[in-house]
């Protein structure tokens, strides 16, 4: 890639990759997942988080390191994912495209997101076609042009970009599908491991679908097997979930009827369920020979053939396009599409010349040390600071693409300013007044900014406010704002409460119920869609400010905290770390409900005290999220 000769080089602190994760289970969801783990190593890049892409309602147990959940078929999903990671702000996004993941005609969905995004995108393309349809030929040209870069896996993919879609080379990239670290010619090793001493064993792994091309190798067998009766062919791998959908194990079920009317039942063995990776490296390292016999000659990359050249296997393969890159030079032998009697006269002879398939084996090895996750990472890394770079010199910051609702309360006066400007200097708004006058004496405090926070932020959402009103609001915002992040404590993670009017804290950590009333208003600001620096710092605010809330005692701190993430989570739905924080201290305010109710007496609580309205409030709007009706009924 060419760049300017006084291009400054932009850290990347922070990249969100899109796609589908672990423990869902494809190759994509495989790549991602190996992506984010290897990039959140490298040294150039100081975080990695995920959004993950969900297929079915319920989702999926994700680790923490996904922090936003897209349910595929719903369109406003992508719009909040947008709005989410623009607060956050990552300095890049590494989209995994594939047309079968997203949402819409042919995943077009994905442009949604795409559109309204303020951060630079990469795309990993996984697919590149050469007789697309004309939608997705259209999605493929939209792609281009909303990212910032094109990364494809193999040199084939950069000539076809370029010819049929007419995009230029110098916004493609070339990156090596990333491979797993594994040691060379263990075999024996592993294969004493797992009871297959004295067997040759020919592997095929992958998600089962019928144009694998899996039966050309079985029907190749029987003349291997005469020759060489220690023969073991391991399809390994369970059925694509989309195949078993639709059609369920037919296709098994027929290699498994052939398997019996050749009567190779002693050398071919199904092994039906996705593998882990510990399981499949030792399937690989036990095996002697990989064969890849797909049907497709237009498949432009292959993760399970990445990994097989990476072990160091001598491989057998069809001719499709990332084959023929990878195999060169003797690095493997190709064989016709659907041609079993070419596979088994390519088996005997690499058997029948030991040296020749250990040569290929090292050659293999040593071809695909480049493009171990370790090294992938690092390119996309030094990739990525080069893309944040180029954003940084030329992006224009977009237009708020989104209005935010609001019902409007009709017996409520006119909203009036005055008061707040009276009692808030440039440090923020000061606990007392003496009548009208500020009384400086008390100073300042966490729980009365917070409060200050959520007025501004609930006027600013009227409709009849002037234009001259909206300016101060904004001011006030920022100022209490500001306070609350001076307030934070980060050798704490809590807020500190009270400050004397020379600016001086007098406490490390106030209150849990101060606490709980900064998350109120800061949720209620993350929620607020204006994608101002203001709002930006109330999100990331409101993050570090969340995790002490799961040891909180009081319930007001509970309630006013679940209010807050209630406000947070209309806007971020998709954010499962808050989701199940909420969750958790949702729990804890029911338990206390329950623990403490009599008859004619339903409250968590031996009294009543100040903001009693919040106890049931915050776990009524819990309940309505989390779909508990014991907790709406209390």
């Amino acid at each position: 890639m060419n760049h300017k000769a006084n291009h400054p080089r932009r850290d990347v602190n922070s990249v969100a990759v899109i796609g589908n994760y672990l423990p869902r289970k494809c190759g994509i969801a495989t790549f991602t997942a190996d992506l984010v783990e290897s990039l959140a190593k490298d040294k150039s890049i100081s975080s990695c988080f995920s959004v993950a892409m969900n297929d079915r309602p319920e989702g999926y147990e994700y680790p923490k390191v996904v922090r936003y959940e897209v349910a595929q078929e719903q369109l406003k999903d992508y719009s909040r994912a947008a709005e989410f990671l623009n607060r956050k702000q990552p300095d890049v996004v590494c989209l995994q495209h594939e047309f079968g993941i997203f949402g819409g005609k042919c995943g077009e969905y994905i442009l949604t997101l795409l559109k309204e995004l303020e951060i630079p995108v990469v795309t990993t393309l996984h697919t590149v076609l050469v007789e697309p349809s004309k939608k997705q030929k259209e999605i493929m040209e939209q792609l281009s042009e909303h990212s910032a870069r094109l990364v494809v896996m193999s040199r084939s993919a950069v000539q076809i970009l370029q010819t049929l879609y007419d995009i230029p080379r110098e916004k493609i990239e070339y990156i090596p599908h990333g491979i797993p670290d594994i040691p060379f010619n263990h075999a024996h090793t592993y294969k004493n491991r797992m009871g297959l001493r004295d067997r040759k064993v020919l592997l095929t792994f992958g998600l089962l679908s019928e144009n694998k091309g899996i039966e050309y190798v079985i029907r190749g067998l029987p003349e291997v097997v005469k020759k060489f009766p220690d023969v073991l062919y391991v399809v390994l791998g369970a059925t694509h979930p989309g195949v078993f959908e639709y059609e369920g194990e037919g296709y098994r079920n027929y290699l498994q009827e052939l398997v019996q009317e050749l009567g190779l039942d002693e050398h071919v063995a199904f092994e039906n369920h996705f593998v882990p990776f510990e399981e499949l490296c030792s399937y690989l390292l036990a095996s002697d020979i990989y064969i890849t016999p797909y049907n497709n000659e237009e498949q432009i990359t292959s993760g399970t053939l990445a990994y097989a050249c990476g072990a160091g296997k001598a491989v057998i393969s069809t001719p499709y396009w990332y084959a023929q890159e990878m195999l060169s030079d003797g690095r493997g032998r190709l064989v016709p599409f659907r041609n079993a009697e070419a596979i088994s006269n390519t088996l005997l002879n690499l058997f029948e010349n030991e040296e020749e398939l250990k040569q290929m084996q090292k050659r293999v090895y040593d071809f695909s040390r480049s493009a171990v996750w370790k090294e992938v990472a690092s390119q996309y890394g030094r990739f990525f600071q080069n893309v944040a770079s180029d954003h940084y010199i030329n992006h224009q910051p977009k237009q708020p693409h989104s209005k935010y609702l609001f019902e409007k309360g009709e017996s409520l006066p006119p909203f009036k300013v005055s008061h707040l400007l009276t009692l808030t200097d440039d440090t923020g708004i000061l606990q007392h007044a003496s009548y009208n006058i500020p009384n400086r004496h008390h100073g300042y405090c966490t729980d009365d900014n917070a409060r200050a926070l959520l007025v501004a932020q609930q006027a600013l959402r009227l409709e009849n406010i002037s234009r001259k009103d909206t300016k101060k609001l904004k001011d006030l915002s920022n100022i209490y704002l500001s306070f609350l992040a001076h307030a934070f404590n980060p050798d704490n993670g809590r807020f500190r409460n009270f400050m004397s009017y020379s600016r001086q804290w007098l406490n490390p950590a106030g209150s849990e119920d101060a606490h709980g009333r900064a998350l109120w208003a800061l949720g209620t600001s993350a929620a607020f869609p204006n994608r101002s620096s203001d709002e930006t710092l109330g999100t990331t605010l409101f993050l570090q400010g969340l995790e002490a809330a799961q040891s909180f005692k009081s319930p007001r701190a509970v309630a006013f905290t679940l209010i807050g993430l209630s406000e947070y989570l209309k806007r971020y739905e998709g954010d499962g770390m808050v989701r199940r924080i909420g969750q958790k201290v949702s729990e804890r305010l029911y338990r206390q409900f329950e623990a403490h109710k009599k008859e004619g007496w339903p409250w968590p609580e031996e009294i009543l005290a100040y903001s009693n309205a919040r106890l049931p409030h915050a776990l009524i709007l819990a309940g309505e999220f989390y779909h508990k009706n014991e907790w709406t009924a209390m």
